[in-house]
């Protein structure tokens, strides 16, 4: 029996393209994610492939034990794990300081604590299993601020500290953990019309993704994509900062309106997938 592989965030974005990448690997897939008509959707496009739907969440520790427990019961040996999550909170437009501390507890809340409460009740089914890797998918931001987004800084950074910790705690269960931190936005095919020429496609990150899970040897805790580019930061081109080739500067500024025209466009659209 081929080993499943699991999408967690399964309706999103990259989600739905790591849906697709694994599917196109020859791995039977089990799409988690809230929402069953997102699902639904999936059922859909991929027709008479091997994907299991499940209906779930891991935005709290209950949730996470509860989906825990319908993934062991589909009784399924498991190749690895990809958590593509993010929560609902807002863009949090606006600096750090004019806005109140309950704003960036609610960004935490639903961007990092998720990702530990998935990680918590799901690396025991790969400790069981006794294959594979988890793979976290983050953004941009983690190393260096995004002026205007400082919550959301925030909370990337936040996250890749958690997945450092992770890869270290796992290692004693023989488990590899990763992060795989995307430094540019991404084009899915929710923001197609306002998407920047320059950004990473989804489904190219995503098949990264599925070779990084199931792949041996590299195991480095953060891995970025792409490599060669540096987290974009309007900070970064201050004055006595390393400054980047005007070509590159222009390309940046143009990802950064691209980026605030898509969480316009999300903030004016809360039912779209995130």
């Amino acid at each position: 029996m081929k080993p499943l592989f699991i999408v967690l965030g399964a309706t999103g974005g990259i989600g739905r393209a790591v849906v697709r990448a694994a599917l196109a690997a020859g791995y039977p897939v089990a799409a988690v994610a809230r929402r069953e008509d997102g699902l639904a959707s999936l059922r859909t496009e991929h027709g008479h492939s091997p994907i299991t739907l499940v209906p779930g969440s891991v935005a709290t520790d209950a949730q996470a034990s509860a989906l825990a427990e319908d993934l062991r019961a589909l009784d399924r040996p498991i190749a690895g794990i990809v958590a593509s999550v993010c929560g609902t909170a807002g863009a949090c437009r606006g600096r750090v300081l004019d806005q109140s501390s309950s704003l960036l507890q609610g960004k935490l809340e639903a961007d990092l604590l998720p990702h530990l409460a998935a990680a918590r009740h799901l690396l025991p089914l790969l400790v069981e299993a006794g294959r594979g890797g988890y793979l976290m998918v983050g953004g941009p931001g983690s190393e260096r601020p995004w002026a205007g987004y400082g919550h959301r800084s925030i909370a990337a950074a936040a996250l890749r500290m958690l997945a450092m910790v992770l890869h270290d705690e796992a290692r004693a269960l023989s488990v590899r953990v990763q992060l795989l931190t995307v430094d540019l936005p991404v084009a899915t095919e929710h923001n197609q019309a306002h998407a920047g020429s320059q950004w990473p496609r989804a489904q190219t990150i995503a098949e990264h993704a599925v070779a990084l899970v199931t792949r041996s040897g590299a195991d480095e805790a953060v891995v970025h994509y792409p490599r060669q580019s540096p987290s974009i930061s309007t900070s970064s081109f201050g004055p006595g900062s390393e400054q980047p080739p005007a070509d590159a500067r222009c390309q940046s500024l143009a990802d950064i309106r691209a980026l605030l025209g898509r969480f316009s466009l999300a903030g004016s659209n809360k039912d779209q997938p995130s």
